[in-house]
């Protein structure tokens, strides 16, 4: 093992030892009890199967195993819209395999490309929480074997994962949907983007661009948090070799659904192989996620969420963690928007395949972990193929298919990954650098004070921002309002910076997935709104962002910083309208973005 990687994980295991234990114990005794469906009452059982039909029989005997159906399906969201079809193939399987699947229930889906800009963005983080209690719910009737989790974008599988530790006595398999095939190239759908910011095009045309980007069923096809969320499920073992980037709609997709079903009912006590969440989600397996994460340059979003996850799971990771294993792990892809390629290209050219052999054979991903395809991070540098009408795995990738995609560990894009930690008296945050060039890893600049994007937009329209600009947007944290993605700034910041000034942003708040090329300094903590020395911000101060420092400071004397007084924001437009005060409770309760900006857990 590389050291850094051992380094790490020892710490963690060590950091996290009493609340681990605990954690193990209880799952431990929720599996003492055996199959639940054997001590159901017989009106129990009776409302368990009551709707049933064919299946019945089957459930009532309690032999077979039972499968937990939680679905994030619904027709709006194109990731999830495939899920529609998925139960009646998951029950199918279960039923040949000698038992049984049931929709346990549902979970919400929202859709942050819908939400970007507007006030529903503002529920975007709090999501998360919701699923997981939402799936928590669907769990709660105690009468399944094992569960199968249909999510994939990007509040949804950490919400999910959530709930998976919480129940982790029961074996978790994810089954992905898959990208949608490839549309519009997406630097094409950025280069219009930034016309549209910069007053050179109309909305006819801007409109025609997003539509030929995202324009059937399937995941959006950039490397953004949906597509890092499918990532980690392979990395981490969740979800079965090969299974993130296949299309929807096609025998392969319905093959390894299917497939799905099988091995869930194998891991289930009731199987051949007893292999719970509990033992999937291990110490090991979360360092695995943080070296996926950083070899691919992907999404800040899973700064987040990966420490929740790994909380509910009985293990304490942070910032510090994440940061050196970042220094120690290539990037190994260029994935739009740390690229040109999209993820089919990405998949075409070997995929996480390929790149998680590179990584096993570097020596900075385990391969003694529990994986729901069995014992071993090994099986997953296979790919998944159909032998006429059987699914198979073969061996994968030995070399990339396209170099200016993925490339070895030996010879990567850069020697360390796409995330680092920024520190100073501002506090700390964190940045993705890999979409960023080496000239904007240092910013020094006169800072411009914002609460809200639409007023940083309208600056920008009136060309008060076209010069040397740290762009400053506070009361964005999850106390604030619910931490929202700003990701509606990257068009006018880009131009900007294409115009050759020096430009920056610096928030508590969040960007999207696809942040790319503009240096972007996000959640930052504490938040404003939690007494943060953002709010004693002014115009005109000069702020550093050095990336390769890891330094994020505002140049004024200590004394001077501390004794000015906070600025206030009115944020009574935030807390209602677009079910923003059904979640008052949240904001009041949710910690900080360092601590994984989470309620439940």
């Amino acid at each position: 093992m590389h050291p850094t990687v051992q380094a790490v994980t020892a710490r963690i295991v060590a950091r996290s030892a009493e609340r681990r234990a605990a954690y193990l114990a209880r799952c431990a005794r929720m599996a003492e009890a055996g199959p639940a469906r054997a001590h159901l009452s017989c009106g129990n059982m009776a409302h368990v199967t009551a709707a049933s039909g064919t299946d019945k029989p089957a459930i009532a005997r309690a032999r077979g195993g039972n499968i937990a159906i939680v679905t994030a399906y619904n027709d709006m969201l194109s990731a999830h819209q495939p899920f529609e079809r998925f139960p009646a193939i998951l029950k199918a399987a279960a039923r040949a395999a000698g038992g049984t699947a049931q929709v346990a229930g549902g979970v919400p889906a929202m859709c942050d490309g819908v939400t970007q800009g507007r006030a529903g963005m503002e529920l975007s983080l709090f999501s998360r929480d919701v699923i997981a209690l939402a799936a928590g719910v669907s769990l709660s009737h105690d009468c399944y074997d094992a569960a199968i989790f249909l999510g994939v974008c990007d509040k949804i599988v950490p919400g999910l994962v959530i709930a998976a530790a919480s129940f982790g006595h029961l074996p978790a398999v994810f089954a992905p949907a898959g990208p949608m095939t490839s549309g519009l190239p997406n630097d094409e759908k950025a280069r219009i983007r930034q016309r549209h910011a910069a007053g050179e095009i109309g909305r006819d045309e801007l409109l025609r661009a997003e539509m030929a980007s995202y324009h059937g069923p399937g995941t959006c096809t950039f490397y953004g948090t949906a597509n890092t969320n499918q990532m980690l499920m392979e990395v981490m073992g969740l979800q079965l070799p090969g299974a993130s980037f296949v299309n929807p709609g096609t025998p392969l997709r319905e093959a390894l659904t299917a497939e799905a079903a099988r091995r869930a009912l194998a891991l289930a006590a009731t199987g051949a192989r007893y292999t719970p969440a509990s033992a999937v989600l291990s110490e090991k397996a979360f360092v695995n996620g943080m070296v996926g994460l950083s070899a691919t340059g992907g999404s800040t979003n899973l700064v987040l969420h990966l420490v929740a996850m790994a909380r509910a799971a009985g293990v304490l990771i942070d910032w510090q963690d994440m940061a050196e294993l970042s220094a120690a792990t290539p990037l190994m892809a260029r994935v739009y928007p740390n690229g040109l390629a999209d993820v089919n290209q990405f998949h075409a050219a070997g995929g996480l395949g390929f790149m998680i052999g590179e990584l096993l054979g570097a020596g900075l991903l385990h391969e003694d972990v529990e994986t729901v395809a069995g014992p071993g991070l090994a099986r997953y540098t296979e790919e998944p193929v159909l032998d006429g009408a059987d699914l198979a795995w073969r061996p994968g990738a030995g070399a990339s298919g396209n170099a200016d995609i993925l490339r070895p560990a030996a010879a990567p894009f850069q020697p360390t990954g796409g995330l680092a930690l920024l520190e100073g008296n501002l506090g700390r945050a964190v940045i993705k650098i890999s979409a960023v060039k080496p000239e904007h890893h240092r910013i020094e600049a006169p800072v411009r004070i914002f609460e809200t994007q639409e007023s940083v937009k309208a600056a920008f329209r009136a060309g008060e921002l076209d010069r040397d600009v740290v762009v400053v947007v506070r009361f964005q944290g999850p106390q604030a309002n619910g931490m929202p993605e700003l990701h509606a700034l990257t068009p006018p910041l880009s131009v900007l910076q294409d115009r050759g000034h020096r430009v920056a942003l610096v928030t508590d708040g969040r960007m999207s997935g696809a942040s790319g090329k503009v240096p972007a300094a996000i959640h930052l903590s504490p938040e404003a709104a939690d007494g943060g020395a953002l709010a004693r911000l002014r115009d005109g101060d000069v702020l550093r962002l050095d990336a390769g420092a890891g330094r994020l400071e505002v140049l004024l004397d200590a004394a001077e910083l501390a004794a000015r007084t906070p600025a206030t924001a009115d944020l009574a437009a935030s807390h209602e309208g677009i079910g923003r005060e059904l979640f008052g409770a949240f904001r009041a309760a949710v910690s900080s973005a360092e601590t994984g900006a989470a309620v439940v857990i």
